[in-house]
């Protein structure tokens, strides 16, 4: 796992540790079932506060691109593709796609272009 915290960006440290867990998840960099650190090791590791890194850990498994099980510890969530939320989202978005009169194509590329 490859965390770098700016002190000097723009997004608050938990902010920036959410974001680069999230992506790496995404990526597959850290594939589903990788066990993550402690959040006291990597709070030592990256110089923050353990309250900080617990409360990316908190809104990691909020989005379920993490889950905790308990002295066990974190773990990268398997992605299901028929999450129930995900599902609700996807509906939610070809609704309004089809509403706004866009082709499947055009909204594809929408997605594409804000994906990054």
């Amino acid at each position: 796992m490859r965390i770098t915290i700016e002190p000097t960006g723009g997004d608050a440290p938990f902010e920036q540790l959410r974001r680069q867990v999230a992506e790496q998840a995404a990526d597959g960099t850290l594939p589903p079932g990788h066990k993550l650190p402690t959040v006291r090791a990597l709070a030592a590791d990256l110089g923050l506060a353990a309250n900080t890194v617990a409360k990316a850990y908190r809104a990691l498994e909020a989005d379920r691109v993490v889950e905790t099980h308990g002295r066990a510890g974190t773990f990268i969530a398997s992605r299901r593709l028929h999450d129930p939320a995900t599902d609700t989202a996807a509906r939610d978005y070809v609704l309004l796609a089809r509403r706004q009169g866009l082709s499947r194509d055009e909204a594809i590329r929408l997605v594409e272009r804000f994906w990054t």
